[in-house]
């Protein structure tokens, strides 16, 4: 049976939705990864094309609202990916067994140019795929034990 995974983030506009296409890429069949915001923004155009550089098309995901989860699905894990959603997350102990807090900056609020958010964008990416790759390795560790 498949381990399910929730990324949780404020927009889920770039954060979480990379880290649901890279868990799923990158986790196979082994996983269910799912992600959602506290006030949905919507797929950020810039999370496209970041993931798209890397092979991977997020055009087909959508931006959701936690409370579309939140009570309809129990997660073995929940990550929170951004400070914002982790100061007012509601509880989720009663829908994830373990919870995890990685925090990784917001690219959506860089004040820059064009290419400097493009760059933010690509730098938050590879942070995310580094540990969700992290992640895995741990846990089928762990699995293994």
């Amino acid at each position: 049976m498949a381990r399910k995974v929730l990324f949780l983030c404020t927009g889920n506009s770039a954060r979480s939705q990379m880290a649901e296409a890279f868990l799923r890429q990158l986790g196979g069949d082994r996983y269910d990864a799912y992600s959602a915001g506290m006030e949905p923004k919507g797929l950020h155009p810039l999370t496209i094309a970041v993931m798209s550089e890397v092979g991977i098309d997020v055009s087909g995901q959508h931006s959701k609202g936690i409370k579309e989860l939140m009570g309809r699905m129990q997660f073995d894990d929940a990550v929170i990916v951004c400070r914002r959603a982790e100061d007012d997350c509601p509880s989720l102990s009663a829908d994830a067994k373990r919870i995890h807090r990685w925090i990784f900056e917001d690219p959506v609020r860089a004040d820059s140019s064009d290419d400097e958010k493009l760059a933010r964008f690509r730098e938050i990416r590879d942070q995310i795929e580094a540990r969700i790759k992290l992640w895995l390795a741990e846990t089928e560790e762990a699995d293994r034990s």
